[in-house]
């Protein structure tokens, strides 16, 4: 059986029917605009940090900060983290702020968009997420898969399994979670790939401060590295990989789960969740540049050569936070095609059914294009570009302006406005820059390795 959310009031044009099927079993067929996560809607604001958290916060998020900040030096490289965080706070606030703006409550973000904006709002979310979704879930199967392959060359060093094998490993577990119904009964999971987050960060700070201080310092270099073309491209490279970490292409689905007054519990759980982000995400990239400057890796875990029991720790924290974020991600996915199927169907396909064919299929493609394919760090910063950025930074202050949901203090009122029109113009141009950077670092790996190549 399935659950529904709420009442219909006010429900963003939902209608809800329920059906008694042949063995006396219900099937709760939800007809809506857009096929949206029906869960019951109990989650405190905990639950709304947690999930938020994990989605943000994953290390696949954030393992490639020092790199991003060699990228662009110390100055630029921190001004550019900094404001991201706070733009990326102040636009989810936004978001959270609009879902239920003109009195209907919008379930899923493209039913947000379709409000505001009509046909053209929806299907450019849709598009947004779906790039969104698949390149996020693609970087972090291949980041899960390194470090299950770290792990397992700890214990056996000589061992014959490659990449490819642990990317597969960790395909067939998702696929045993994705068998769970939605984003809420994601939450105790959640729950620990947040504190999973937590320990991932302490960790590699740690190993990173350890390794910086038994380093001689006279050899560390923060020069940006190669030609003037290279450093520029790595510039737009790395504006890519930080509007990456901020990646949540999931606000109004997690609000969706959330309780009465729904708003306010997202504004507390997003706040929170932000607290996670500004210890871990900061502190990770600052530290990780110091310890190794130029030279840190895209993915700071294969930089570290501390105790190599600390390493695997690391390590271990890594997969299991990825485990409840590739879970947020796929979600709409999940939900969107579930839908129209058990609608073609009239109710006689079971959803469970329904739910193990449309998983198997997904699964089977992100894991065939993560082995074949093994660039991380080229998927985190397109991804970025094209997916999050425009709807963590540029959607929410263009549509808050759309929306009219402005103070009435004229002065107040100017401030907001030029201050939105200011994030979505230079987030546009980050995300032009960043998909530049990321096709010219693509096309140079092509060339470097082979499809399936084993890094």
């Amino acid at each position: 059986m399935v659950i529904v959310a709420g009442d219909d009031e006010g429900g963003g044009g939902g209608r809800e029917e329920v059906r008694e099927l042949g063995s006396g079993e219900e099937l709760l067929v939800v007809e809506r605009r857009q096929a949206g996560e029906v869960v019951e809607r109990k989650g405190s604001w905990t639950h709304v940090a947690f999930h938020v958290a994990t989605t943000i916060a994953t290390p696949a998020a954030y393992a490639p900060l020092p790199f991003a900040l060699a990228s662009l030096g110390w100055s630029l490289g921190v001004c550019s983290l900094v404001s991201a965080t706070l733009a990326s706070w102040y636009s989810s606030l936004l978001l959270a702020s609009l879902w239920e703006w003109n009195g209907k409550k919008h379930f899923t973000y493209q039913q947000l968009a379709e409000s505001i904006f009509g046909s053209w709002g929806y299907w450019s979310v849709a598009f947004c997420q779906q790039v969104a979704s698949l390149g996020n879930n693609i970087a972090i199967q291949i980041a899960a898969g390194s470090s299950l392959k770290a792990i397992y060359k700890y214990y056996h060093e000589d061992g014959k399994l490659t990449l490819q094998h642990f990317i597969a490993f960790f395909g067939a577990f998702e696929l045993i979670l994705s068998q769970l119904p939605d984003i809420h009964s994601l939450r105790w999971v959640n729950g620990i790939c947040t504190f999973s987050t937590i320990g991932f960060a302490g960790t590699t700070i740690g190993i990173a401060i350890y390794d910086g201080k038994k380093t001689d310092r006279k050899t560390i270099s923060y020069d940006l590295q190669g030609s003037t073309a290279s450093k520029l491209f790595s510039g737009f490279f790395a504006l890519g990989t930080i509007a990456f970490s901020f990646g949540d292409a999931m606000l109004p689905e997690i609000q969706n789960t959330a309780r009465e007054p729904a708003k306010k519990n997202m504004y507390k759980g997003v706040s929170a969740a932000y607290g996670v982000i500004v210890l871990t995400y900061w502190l990770l990239a600052f530290w990780g540049y110091w310890a190794f400057g130029s030279d840190v890796q895209s993915y700071i875990l294969s930089s570290l050569t501390g105790p190599k029991w600390t390493i695997i720790m690391a390590n271990t924290f890594a997969v299991i936070q990825i485990l409840g974020c590739f879970q947020i991600y796929c979600r709409p996915s999940y939900a969107y095609f579930e839908h129209r199927l058990t609608r073609k169907s009239n109710g006689q396909t079971k959803t469970s059914l329904v739910r193990l064919m449309l998983t198997s299929i997904y699964m089977g493609l992100i894991t065939l294009i993560a082995a074949a394919v093994p660039f991380f760090g080229d998927f985190v910063s397109i991804c970025g570009a094209i997916g999050f950025t425009p709807l963590d930074f540029i959607f929410p202050a263009v549509a808050f302006l759309r929306a009219g949901k402005l103070p009435q203090d004229v002065k107040l009122r100017l401030v907001v406005i030029l201050f939105n029109i200011a994030i979505a113009t230079w987030f546009s141009i980050v995300a032009v820059l960043g998909c530049i950077g990321s096709i010219k670092f693509i096309a140079n790996d092509i060339k470097t390795y082979k499809f399936f190549h084993d890094l």
